[in-house]
């Protein structure tokens, strides 16, 4: 339930190679960097992922449906595996605390109005996968809880905005191989990529001056084409076709990362829970 006249702005962009950026803009707001991720991709891309991965999946067998049936035949009819939960929380600040290595937060000083703060915090939480946890598929459902006070202290309205972007570190050993590049850095994996979510938002809050105003807002990013796979693995990130087999023989630890912006916010409290599932 929304308890301040929030804005949301999102823009969903095709990114060249990965599939979907999803962006969000408005006013002087910074740009957002892009994230690579399979999890939405434009029809022409989709339907050309899935024809390889269609080709993998069928190998030597009769087939029971083709792509232009149900799009992914890797995960047709296999049954949803959990796979694990984690809690990444960020408290957004005047003066924060010294950081304990043993929680799955983080905390970022804010800068005084009408300064902007951006802010970019790297492995919060994390879920570790055992070899052959999965099939085919990672997926996320991505549920972000955020309770936010914006402060205007100056003489004259404002306009209050914070904006995030999730992304999740994925490390698997095939990755190590000096030969992959990555096609978002140019550079070697050296054993990770980094995995977009459609979970990208921006919040704008007109504020008269000396104004306050508390809000909290409740929102979850369900998993579409995954945020790995093996059709992506291969058509996105460059892999052969045996190391997309080999990558999900392989341990696999998935880390949270969160990027953003705020500006006129007096403090923040923003918890991210992810809960991975496979086939």
């Amino acid at each position: 339930m929304r308890t301040a006249p929030l804005l949301l702005l999102a823009t969903a962009t095709a990114f060249a190679a990965a599939g979907l950026l999803l962006t969000a803009s408005a006013g002087d707001a910074p740009a957002q960097e892009p994230a690579a991720s399979a999890d939405l991709l434009p029809s022409a891309q989709q339907r050309r992922l899935s024809l390889t991965a269609s080709q993998l999946a069928l190998r030597g067998k009769a087939a029971e449906v083709s792509v232009d049936d149900v799009g992914d035949v890797e995960s047709f009819r296999r049954n949803v595996t959990w796979l694990g939960v984690a809690q990444m929380n960020l408290d957004l600040r005047e003066k924060c605390p010294k950081p304990d290595p043993a929680s799955n937060a983080a905390c970022v000083p804010l800068l005084p109005a009408p300064a902007t703060t951006a802010f970019d915090v790297q492995d919060v939480a994390r879920i570790k996968l055992p070899p052959k946890a999965t099939h085919s598929i990672l997926c996320h459902w991505f549920s972000p809880v955020l309770m936010v006070n914006y402060r205007n202290p100056t003489g004259a309205a404002a306009i209050a905005q914070l904006a995030y972007t999730p992304t999740l570190t994925v490390e698997n050993p095939v990755l190590d191989d000096p030969a992959l590049i990555d096609p978002t850095t140019g550079l070697p994996f050296g054993g990770r990529l980094t995995a977009g979510m459609t979970a990208s938002e921006l919040f704008q809050v007109p504020l008269a001056a000396g104004a306050a105003l508390d809000a909290r807002e409740r929102d979850t990013a369900t998993c579409i084409g995954g945020f790995v796979t093996r059709k992506s693995l291969v058509g996105v990130w460059g892999l052969s076709e045996a190391q997309a087999d080999a990558f999900f023989g392989k341990e696999t630890t998935v880390r949270m990362n969160v990027r953003g912006t705020a500006r006129y916010v007096g403090n923040a409290s923003l918890v991210f829970g992810l809960r991975i599932v496979g086939d």
